[in-house]
């Protein structure tokens, strides 16, 4: 019941608290790209803004994996592993909200529905054992690893500040995937990585706009 508890207030915590980092805003010291006043495009700032909401979004969904994903790993080595990404996770969450906020977006208003979805996955991949738990963990970093650096490559040359962020983020999600490797996690059934990236697609492209 504790656990439950624990799981339900992260929760909350992730959908509408202020996320901090212990780390450094990777894009802190980078200059904004320019303005539509100095030659800037809205247009190109509209559309950056929508990959942070994006990138956003994968965060909420990170972190309800995880917490579904300890709730009902069996191992504790399994659990430690999954709650030190979920800190990471937390402070990717924090970057992009920030970068968001910078650029004038707003955050997708699916989050919950993501949310909800994302706990009831990672809690069922966690009941099927703790390699297949680990497995699942290693093919969504790999995933979002891909994910991220498609976003990398449609910034403009001048955004930074996005860039830093990503980098850091990308980064981060390599070193995950390592992890759950080095603690044993099974390769996924080509049918299932299919089925991942469809549902990935689907997320991506609905929180671009909603």
């Amino acid at each position: 019941m504790d656990r439950f508890i624990i799981a339900f207030d992260r929760g909350l915590r992730t959908l509408f608290a202020q996320p901090r980092s212990n780390r450094p805003y990777p894009g802190r010291d980078a200059p904004e790209p320019q303005s539509e006043a100095d030659g800037g495009s809205h247009a190109t700032s509209k559309h950056v803004a929508a990959l942070m909401r994006v990138n956003h979004c994968g965060e909420i969904c990170a972190q309800a994996l995880y917490s579904g994903q300890s709730l009902t790993a069996r191992n504790q080595e399994t659990v430690e592993a999954l709650q030190q990404a979920a800190r990471e996770e937390t402070e990717h969450l924090a970057w992009c909200e920030q970068r968001i906020k910078e650029l004038g977006g707003r955050k997708s208003l699916l989050n919950p529905l993501w949310y909800g979805g994302s706990f009831a996955l990672g809690a069922v991949s966690g009941l099927l054992g703790d390699k297949w738990n680990l497995g699942f963990l290693a093919e969504t970093e790999r995933q979002v690893g891909k994910h991220l650096e498609s976003h990398l490559a449609q910034l403009p040359d001048d955004d930074a500040k996005s860039r830093a962020v990503l980098e850091q983020m990308h980064s981060d999600e390599t070193q995950h995937a390592k992890t759950a490797v080095q603690h044993g996690a099974a390769d996924l059934p080509r049918p299932v990585k299919r089925a991942m990236r469809f549902a990935s697609r689907i997320m991506t492209r609905t929180s671009y706009y909603i």
